[in-house]
């Protein structure tokens, strides 16, 4: 009887593009030692020259991953947000340098007038951490995931867990904080008059034709979208992920996505077209923990002994494991996009670097 992984490697989907056989190769053999499953996209000058599904989109149902398959992209949200924030600061609507309270004066954290929004954005806030308590799995095989098991608006979500007290001078040491995004997508929230879904979908989405892509809830059925399974350490075996409210990630992390979608959105980004040259100098400015505004920037990044910079987005929710990886100098881009657990995407993603750049 064959198992879920040996259907895994038995049963792909694939688009054929003219990528060199040894990078094909080379993907081959890495999904099948991680058991990876998820579709991989490679682009050249904007033009997708790999593009490949593997796996199962559902274990139980044995449901294969396709191209057109929807992901969650967790984190990968937080560079859309960063967008409408930056779309904001060249309309004249939003000054980078100050504080919360100034667009968001119900706000009552106590770094509300200490807080920038670029320290929001380059995750600098100083805020204690809201997710401090849920990093290790089996605390959070213990006691849960309170933030994102119980029911809340992204107004509970703010005065929850997005207005605690600060635990470092704000702009001194950068702390990957969910919190700080929450509090980004509530003050588009409030610019615009408008929810943070809409103003997504009026600002990005449908101007670049993103057709599979927007925010996902409890409440709605979304066609074509992967289910998510995480790796189990202490039972070594992939189970489904526990039970959250997506939505509660919000403005940091509760996007779905396709691979084509997110190639998209990188195109437009780095073509100039969602924000002006120098908006997107700032964006990419790489400053503490090598963060730029709402995506890691590494200046000096050693691909096969040469120096270019990576404008890097991950994202990682349980299962759902993203991944968006440029080298500017080239314009070469990595799109992975999976629904389980058993990858280390920075470590695949330097790896397919290595192999594109050869």
């Amino acid at each position: 009887m064959r198992g879920p992984f040996t259907i895994l490697l038995l049963f792909t989907v694939a688009i054929a593009f003219a990528q060199p056989d040894k990078t094909a190769a080379f993907i081959d053999a890495y999904v099948k030692k991680s058991n990876f499953n998820g579709t991989i996209l490679i682009a050249k000058k904007s033009h997708p020259v790999y593009k490949k599904s593997f796996g199962l989109a559902d274990f139980s149902l044995n449901i294969l991953n396709k191209p057109e398959t929807r992901y969650k992209v967790a984190s990968i949200t937080k560079a859309f947000t960063s967008v409408l924030i930056l779309q904001l600061v060249e309309q004249g609507n939003i000054d980078l340098e100050k504080p919360i309270i100034t667009y968001l004066p119900e706000y009552k954290g106590a770094g509300g007038n200490k807080v920038t929004i670029r320290q929001l954005l380059n995750m600098t806030s100083g805020m204690r951490n809201m997710d401090e308590n849920g990093s290790s799995l089996e605390g959070v095989l213990k006691n849960g995931l309170p933030q994102y098991q119980l029911p809340n608006t992204s107004d509970q979500m703010l005065e929850k867990f997005c207005s605690m007290e600060l635990v470092k001078e704000p702009g001194k040491e950068f702390d990957y904080n969910n919190a700080d995004f929450i509090i980004l997508g509530k003050i588009i929230e409030k610019l615009s008059g408008k929810s943070f879904e809409k103003v997504l979908r009026e600002k990005i989405l449908v101007p670049l034709s993103l057709t599979n892509s927007g925010m996902l809830t409890q409440n709605t059925i979304i066609n074509g979208l992967a289910n998510t399974y995480f790796y189990r350490n202490d039972i070594k075996k992939l189970v489904p992920d526990l039970p959250a409210y997506i939505e509660n990630w919000y403005a940091s992390g509760a996007m779905y996505s396709t691979v084509d979608d997110i190639l998209k959105f990188s195109n437009a980004l780095f073509g100039g077209k969602l924000l002006k040259p120098e908006t997107l100098k700032q964006m990419f400015s790489s400053g503490l923990g090598e963060y730029g505004l709402g995506v890691w920037v590494y200046l000096d990044y050693k691909i096969n002994n040469k120096m270019y910079t990576i404008i890097k987005r991950p994202g990682s929710i349980m299962g759902a494991q993203a991944m968006l990886f440029h080298i500017l100098e080239d314009d070469s881009t990595i799109i992975i996009l999976s629904n389980t657990g058993t990858v280390n995407m920075d470590d695949f993603a330097a790896k397919l670097a290595d192999k594109i750049m050869e």
